[in-house]
């Protein structure tokens, strides 16, 4: 691998810029918007989430990893960085697609909030009915 890969990755309305490098010490580091990957991500399930596509291609330290993460939630964040990961250790080593495409690691989780619409109390709640 030369250098470094870049791919992105999304989910809802989050977006993931991911920086995958020959690690460099001894450990491979995880680094999210310039902060520790367990600083920024909190809840053990989006560590998790993460994780999958590296212990999957039991590559685990042994790349850097550099992300920028922007827009929705932290768990949006999280499935986008996932996605990312996934597509940039495809692009340094092409057989481990068999292996994330089984997991569904490589395809972009599509489902996004629906719109509220007027007249309702959200995408499809309704107000109360009253009949006097």
């Amino acid at each position: 691998m030369e250098k470094q890969v870049h791919r992105v990755g999304k989910r809802k309305n989050a977006i993931a810029r991911v920086y995958v490098r020959q690690r460099a010490g001894e450990q491979g580091i995880i680094e999210v918007n310039g902060r520790a990957f367990e600083e920024y991500f909190p809840r053990p399930t989006a560590r998790m989430l993460i994780m999958q596509p590296l212990e999957l291609t039991s590559v685990v330290g042994q790349y850097d990893i550099a992300i920028n993460v922007h827009g929705g939630g932290l768990s949006g964040q999280a499935g986008a960085v996932k996605h990312g990961i996934a597509r940039a250790l495809l692009e340094v080593d092409p057989s481990y697609r068999a292996i994330l495409k089984k997991a569904g690691h490589l395809t972009r989780d599509s489902r996004e909030v629906e719109r509220k619409k007027y007249g309702l109390a959200g995408a499809r709640k309704r107000f109360q009915y009253s009949k006097r």
